[in-house]
């Protein structure tokens, strides 16, 4: 699981990399500084909404993982108690017919 979180850093530091490396490439294009200045304001507007939209659907899917993983512990928790409580009745039997 903890390849997960790094891969998540390796791939928001490509993001940010890349868009770096788009407003580089606009400052340096022969174009008017109006018009370099709406298209940066524009990459940063669709890159903001890229990392929203990721940010929120990781969250969704750290939220499902999340139920499923409390659905098996449950169920675990569940099984064990109903085999300690079995395993307990087996034994004052035991220890009743003994006696």
């Amino acid at each position: 699981m903890s390849n997960n979180g790094n891969s998540g850093g390796v791939f928001m530091a490509f993001v940010i990399g890349a868009l770096a490396g788009a407003a580089v490439a606009l400052l340096y294009a022969p174009v008017p500084g109006d018009e370099t200045r709406r298209k940066l304001a524009e990459r940063a507007r669709e890159g903001r909404q890229r990392a929203e939209t990721m940010a929120r659907e990781g969250r969704e899917f750290v939220n499902r993982k999340r139920d499923t993983i409390t659905s098996v512990v449950e169920k675990g928790r569940e099984t064990l108690t109903s085999a300690v409580e079995k395993g307990r009745e087996a034994f004052e039997k035991t220890r009743k017919e003994t006696l």
